[in-house]
């Protein structure tokens, strides 16, 4: 039986005219006109005026982090409940994470604790340098709250949007003529944001990155730190290391044909988390993540929690339940303190314990809803070209294992 995969890549079809003409203009190696045209591209589509297209989200991240300040000894906060590669480029600029759990009504940084952890480590003496938010399966995290509270501590915020292209956000600190909040796009009103176009995301140039910003020289610095931070002159001038964080062309050809589909893919995401939602609403002890009041999220990855108490099985006997099937699923991100690279001391949940000798310092304000979320949490396949027979599928296969009450193997639209 075909595998059915997690997220896999989605060709548009318009993709191999802009490699085809990549090819043709001789531009292989890293930079050119394709790159040009997918950084405007780009820029035009989310509503943020400059961006640099880089290898990976991540080397967008260590950049932004970078041209924040952010050195040895210094403390950035982050979002427990995320990628690691949203948390290492804080490693490699020497300085320590501290971690801020999840809000459970929408599962991305809990403003609540942001203030929190801003007001203790003030008072400490050791305010951090930067707020990095992830916004979370496609969702935005609550952008007002978090500018709102960083801004008051003089802490400027870099957002993690990695996860969200195409997502949408409700501001308020845009109104419109007649005093209504403003929908922005995800990356939004923040001093930096970045992107991933890793083979998983919903527009993929198989790796790649972005980093967007309302500030030209911010950008403009970014981009001269990628290409190794070389002066204009005759021969290889450096007055200061950069890195080699160039976006190749022929990916950024791949990224054009993505980009002209990227309101297709978000209708289809939002399409098979409908379809989970009302073949699965019967069942006892499911639930899907929140849709925030405030945002319109990609449903990048469909997410539902089992309570095994009601459910019948946990989220791992339903994990592997779908492996037999050839069906590929995953759990919610394992949350960054529970990581056994970092030395937090509170650690509670299964698999969280490790006889590795740790490696790197943080702390974490919260952490029991990201540690509950990770527990229970379950990413259902959710590729856009999955037929409804490939969803029929997976529904089938959660279904059997409920045993919650009289509804074990039947399918959705098989109700006996």
């Amino acid at each position: 039986m075909n595998r059915i995969f997690l997220s896999p890549p989605h060709m548009s079809g318009m993709e191999e005219a802009f490699v085809h003409e990549a090819f043709e203009s001789n531009y292989i190696a890293p930079l050119g006109p394709m790159v040009d045209a997918f950084e405007r591209e780009f820029c035009e589509r989310v509503g943020i005026p400059h961006g640099v297209a880089v290898s990976s989200g991540t080397a967008a991240c260590h950049l932004a982090l970078r041209l924040a300040g952010v050195g040895p000894g210094d403390l950035v906060i982050a979002s427990t409940l995320t990628f690691i590669g949203s948390v290492t480029p804080i490693l490699f600029q020497g300085a320590t994470p501290v971690f801020i759990d999840a809000d459970k009504t929408c599962w991305t940084m809990d403003p609540d604790l942001l203030e929190e952890a801003l007001q203790t480590l003030s008072r400490e003496g050791h305010p951090p340098k930067a707020v990095l938010p992830t916004d979370l399966y496609g969702q935005c995290a609550d952008y007002d709250r978090i500018l709102a509270i960083s801004e008051r501590y003089g802490v400027p915020v870099v957002l993690d949007s990695a996860e969200a292209l195409g997502a949408q956000y409700l501001t308020q600190r845009r109104q419109d003529a007649k005093g209504q909040g403003t929908w922005v796009h995800a990356g939004s009103g923040a001093r930096a944001a970045f992107f991933s176009f890793n083979g998983n995301k919903i527009l993929t140039t198989s790796g790649g990155g972005m980093l967007v910003s309302e500030n030209r020289n911010l950008i403009e610095k970014a981009r001269f730190l990628s290409q190794q931070a070389r002066h204009e002159a005759p021969h290889y001038e450096h007055s200061e290391y950069g890195y080699n964080y160039r976006m190749s062309n022929l990916l950024a050809a791949v990224g054009r044909g993505q980009l002209k589909v990227l309101d297709e893919r978000v209708k289809r995401k939002r399409e098979i988390c409908a379809y989970y939602q009302k073949a699965l609403a019967d069942l006892p002890g499911i639930a899907f993540m929140p849709e925030a009041a405030y945002g319109r999220c990609t449903r990048w990855l469909t997410v539902i929690l089992i309570t095994p108490e009601e459910f019948g099985a946990d989220r791992e006997a339903v994990r592997l339940a779908l492996e037999e099937d050839n069906i590929e699923s995953r759990p919610v991100w394992k949350p960054m303190h529970l990581q056994p690279v970092f030395d937090v001391a509170r650690r509670t949940v299964q698999g969280a314990r490790s006889t590795a000798k740790t490696l790197c310092p943080a702390r974490v304000f919260g952490g029991q809803v990201a540690e509950d979320l990770f527990t229970r949490g379950l990413c259902l396949p959710s590729g856009t070209q999955m037929r409804e027979k490939d969803l029929e599928r997976v529904v089938r296969r959660v279904r059997m294992m409920c045993r919650g009450r009289g509804v074990a193997g039947n399918s959705h639209g098989d109700k006996k």
